[in-house]
């Protein structure tokens, strides 16, 4: 049982990292995802259930107030922020913070009915922190775990959170918690020891009243051999037809991001300028298409950025575009999964430069897609999660701009040979580690500690 706040549906064209890790997953899987529907509506409709194929999408309505606290006001107006490393940005009122408990408490009494005994339960992401704690305290004995996408500051940062220790004392409901990375792990067992006053051996996490869970880093990862047939099959898709077409033979650097602070969009069309600025004679040679759905949009923060980037747009194109080329394309719209797949195959470089990500599937994506005969090469943020296993990529700061723009410069010229080494490096990885290995890797985890509590004779 997959349970995330937004279940999207599988027809639906969506960027970001759990919505394509999930809905893979449960490809191969089968069961049952769980949550909140996109609708917000002014009376509950109960509980809606769209079987497809081996997956059963159970899915809720939310009312507005719900909506207004839960979603857009502690979990994406204080979690997120905080966990992104932007205490600058975090906007904490008490009513946000009971109406995120509130929303847990419904998630738990929704998905009580569709347990059954054996059910392994994985909630994921920081909507739903709480959640295991809520089902504990309705009689759910069942395995759970949890699973956390994005990074896990420092505890000295979560510290600043006025609610952090009801919040993070909320991991011990859980049977097995998975972070993205072995700093974001390290975070975790550091609050835990200073604050908690826990012990860690062997990731196995034990407090002072006895409790204990295990704990480790999934590195998330992507279905490595479908994003490389559909890069194969977009060949012969119209779209790629015209966006060759327009392109001509100029080099293409393609950015794939929702439209969010944490991804550094306006460091990077900064240092994409200062790319033209400082290399003239790649006037008329390179197009940046940068790929930024919209999300959240109710939220302040998300309309000033994207006001910001299509100002931005506006000047670099203004300054250097020529009756038949310009500089940067930026749509504002998601664009379906097989199509992208075909524009990261037909571009020269990738661009992956958030200021912080938990680990960015987009990185891995464009290195699956590559024609290994000719592949392109992924400039890629160090504050990226996937930065720790795409060692080959072209590593840079986010926040110097002109090291990025170095960093493009060197891409686009870049011999065939060194591209080859480095992808060849890259794919090798994203091979061992594929969605597969990543969902077993945590799923055999959470077995293990049920055959441990088993073996045990006691609730461990």
């Amino acid at each position: 049982m997959v349970v995330s706040n937004r279940v999207a549906q599988p027809q639906e064209a969506q960027a970001g990292g759990l919505v394509t890790a999930m809905q893979a997953a449960l490809a191969e899987r089968g069961g049952i995802w769980f949550g909140w529907n996109g609708e917000i509506s002014a009376r509950s409709n109960g509980l809606q259930r769209e079987q497809r194929d081996s997956v059963l999408y159970a899915t809720f309505d939310l009312n507005q107030p719900d909506y207004d606290e839960f979603y857009a006001g502690f979990s994406n107006r204080v979690l997120w922020p905080l966990f992104h490393y932007r205490p600058d940005l975090v906007d904490f009122h008490r009513e946000a913070y009971a109406g995120y408990q509130r929303v847990n408490a419904r998630f738990a009494a929704l998905l009580v009915p569709l347990i059954k005994a054996g059910d392994l339960i994985w909630v994921h992401d920081y909507h739903l922190i709480p959640l295991a704690a809520e089902l504990r305290r309705l009689g759910v004995a069942n395995r759970i775990g949890f699973f956390l996408h994005t990074p896990l500051p420092a505890a000295e940062l979560l510290r600043t959170l006025p609610c952090h220790r009801e919040l993070m004392e909320s991991f011990q409901a859980y049977d097995v918690v998975g972070m993205q990375t072995e700093p974001d792990l390290h975070a975790l067992h550091e609050y835990y020891v200073q604050e908690l006053d826990a012990r860690v051996r062997n990731d196995w996490v034990r407090l002072p009243n006895g409790r204990r869970f295990d704990s480790g880093a999934f590195p998330i990862s992507i279905d490595t051999d479908t994003i490389a047939r559909q890069a194969r099959r977009s060949a012969g898709l119209p779209a790629m037809d015209r966006l060759r077409e327009s392109v001509g033979d100029r080099a293409l650097m393609v950015g794939v991001d929702r439209l969010d602070y944490s991804k550094g969009l306006p460091a990077r069309f900064e240092a994409f300028g200062l790319l033209l600025e400082h290399n003239r004679y790649l006037h008329g040679r390179v197009t940046m298409l940068q790929i930024a759905p919209p999300t959240r949009t109710q939220v302040p923060e998300y309309r000033k950025i994207r006001a910001e980037l299509e100002q931005m747009t506006g000047h670099i194109n203004g300054l250097y575009a020529a009756p038949d080329w310009i500089p940067i394309r930026y749509v504002n719209r998601a664009i379906p999964q097989a199509l992208l797949a075909g524009y990261y195959r037909g571009a020269q470089v990738g661009l992956v430069t958030p200021l912080r990500d938990g680990m960015n599937l987009v990185a891995k994506e464009y290195v699956a897609a590559q024609d290994p005969e000719n592949p392109g090469v992924l400039v890629l943020s160090r504050f990226a999660g996937a930065a720790l296993e795409m060692e080959s990529a072209l590593q840079v700061n986010p926040f110097d701009q002109e090291e990025v723009a170095e960093a493009m410069a060197r891409a686009l010229n870049m011999s065939r040979a060194e591209r080859r080494v480095r992808w060849q490096l890259m794919m090798e990885q994203l091979r061992h580690n594929d969605i597969t290995n990543w969902r077993e890797a945590f799923l055999d985890r959470l077995a293990e500690r049920k055959l441990l509590t088993m073996q045990s004779g006691r609730s461990a």
